[in-house]
């Protein structure tokens, strides 16, 4: 089992949509039993498969007074399922930090990881106490960022608090989202870093909300449906080095 997290101290990159996308070729192209698992109190990743919790039960999880399985859910895709975020986490850095116990998250993805190979992680933006569970939680960290000063400035944070970890540090992957080559400023970044992965930016990839479906799904030989496989291929790729 590997954990993998979406993480960003920003919003707006871009992140539950890279999580959606992955958790679909991780399921359907690799066929890797995955977990698709929000930690944003927004919901994003349940809306974009058409989830709507009922109860607001998510938080009790951290606590232990609610076992994670009874709030799974079954995407309609084989060897997907997805665990939802609802209103109750809204205050779950709060939550933690009063717990006191610095590997929550890493004990609950143990407890899930029994029944998958793959979790991926939708987190929400910040750098706080559940932004560090997580990063202690995973084996690679995927760090979306449109081309821009202010997202470059967002990497340098979380490569930071990732290097505090030592030797336990998860691996990191910088990926370009939303990338406009139109723009010379997207250009520019781009070339400069020429080995990152690149995920264009497109009215498809906005359509996954529209039609609550990832890519794969209603797109699956389009430009952004094949960059996100090569995203995949090359996560997959890293895990296997570690």
């Amino acid at each position: 089992m590997a954990v993998i997290a979406i993480y960003s101290a920003k919003g707006g990159v871009g992140k539950t949509t890279i999580a959606a996308n992955l958790a679909w070729h991780a399921s359907q192209e690799a066929g890797r039993n995955t977990l698709l698992w929000d930690l944003d109190a927004a919901g994003g990743a349940g809306f974009l498969y058409n989830v709507e919790p009922v109860a607001n039960r998510g938080s009790a999880m951290f606590s232990r007074k609610q076992d994670p399985e009874d709030l799974m859910w079954e995407t309609g895709y084989p060897n997907l399922d997805l665990l939802p975020a609802d209103a109750s986490m809204q205050q779950l850095d709060t939550q933690l930090t009063q717990i006191g116990k610095k590997r929550q998250i890493s004990k609950l993805t143990d407890k899930l990881g029994k029944g998958y190979d793959r979790i991926i992680l939708d987190c929400p933006p910040g750098i706080n106490e559940l932004s560090a569970q997580v990063v202690r939680s995973a084996e690679i960290v995927i760090v979306p960022l449109p081309p821009s000063p202010l997202s470059s400035r967002a990497f340098d944070l979380v490569a930071q608090e990732i290097k505090r970890l030592g030797k336990n540090a998860p691996s990191i992957l910088p990926v370009f989202s939303m990338v406009d080559r139109r723009r010379k400023l997207h250009r520019e970044a781009v070339e400069a870093q020429s080995k990152w992965p690149c995920l264009s930016y497109s009215t498809l990839t906005e359509q996954c909300a529209v039609r609550h479906q990832p890519l794969g799904a209603f797109a699956a030989s389009s430009e952004p449906a094949t960059q996100f496989s090569a995203l995949w291929k090359a996560i997959d790729r890293k895990l296997a080095r570690r």
